[in-house]
């Protein structure tokens, strides 16, 4: 189990902050810059931008203080068995400055973290070993995903959200140049690193989205193929129904009657 020791959440300190731990804090350490530091030592510092992260070692110097008028950063300490041997699976480096491609999703971990280790409850430790474990899991994959290509990654934050709105509004009707325009990049340039980021067109992944919550009503709701088809973001019945055959095989009228013996993947 992975034990939680301190959080910060949002923490601020003053010009002139120093944090200086010449054999470290005999634990791990998590760190999040939300506005420029300096890190390594007064003979060698090395600048951490915003919007960076390190994970100290459990013996590991710890050194760093404000490059700005104010220090702003999330932190958590923690510690646990084989911890070295779970960064090395996730393949995520010790005592390195990494860029964090998705800053918004790593605060609130940590202000869940923070919120989870003020409370008394029975399974407070199994939550918070698993909020961790969670957070690592996720940085690793888009790492893993993003990580080779810096000039899609600068952009991943932007594009999930962008994402997010798509999937919470399949029968919504934008067009490429729509959702372009509101990351204020060129329709070629948008579609290449949309691509690069999901490993699916911009124009499929509407497609599939759309085509996905069709399945989902086709299978727990009455509503009549027509309605569904409106419901999808789908003006023609007939252009509804040829994409759904091309998805899944069969028309929308037999998937519905024999949604009992549909493959897995359509359940």
């Amino acid at each position: 189990m992975i034990y939680l020791n301190k959080v910060g959440y949002n923490v601020a300190h003053p010009e002139g902050f120093i944090i200086d731990r010449p054999h470290g804090s005999g634990d791990y350490l998590f760190l999040l810059f939300r506005s420029p530091m300096e890190i390594g030592s007064d003979d060698q510092p090395q600048v951490a931008d915003k919007n960076t992260f390190i994970i100290y070692g459990r013996e590991s110097k710890h050194y760093y203080r404000n490059n700005e008028t104010t220090m702003i950063h999330d932190w958590f300490h923690f510690d646990g068995d084989g911890m070295d041997d779970f960064f090395q699976a996730l393949h995520l480096p010790l005592d390195t400055i990494v860029h964090a491609p998705d800053p918004l999703y790593i605060s609130r971990k940590v202000q869940e973290l923070q919120m989870e280790h003020i409370h008394a409850g029975a399974h407070r430790d199994e939550i918070m070993d698993a909020t961790i474990r969670c957070l690592f899991m996720k940085l690793s994959d888009i790492q893993n995903h993003v990580g080779l290509n810096e000039q899609s990654s600068k952009y991943y934050s932007e594009f999930i959200e962008l994402r997010n709105e798509i999937y919470q509004s399949p029968n919504r009707l934008v067009s490429i140049d729509e959702l372009a325009a509101k990351v204020n990049l060129s329709r070629s340039y948008f579609q290449r690193i949309y691509t690069d980021l999901f490993g699916i067109s911009v124009h499929n992944d509407m497609i599939n989205n759309r085509l996905e919550y069709s399945m989902y009503l086709l299978e727990n709701t009455a509503y009549g193929i027509s309605e569904v088809a409106h419901l999808c973001g789908y003006e023609n019945d007939v252009h509804f129904m040829r994409q759904f055959k091309k998805k899944t095989g069969m028309t929308p009228s037999r998937f519905r009657s024999n949604k009992s013996q549909l493959p897995q993947k359509y359940k």
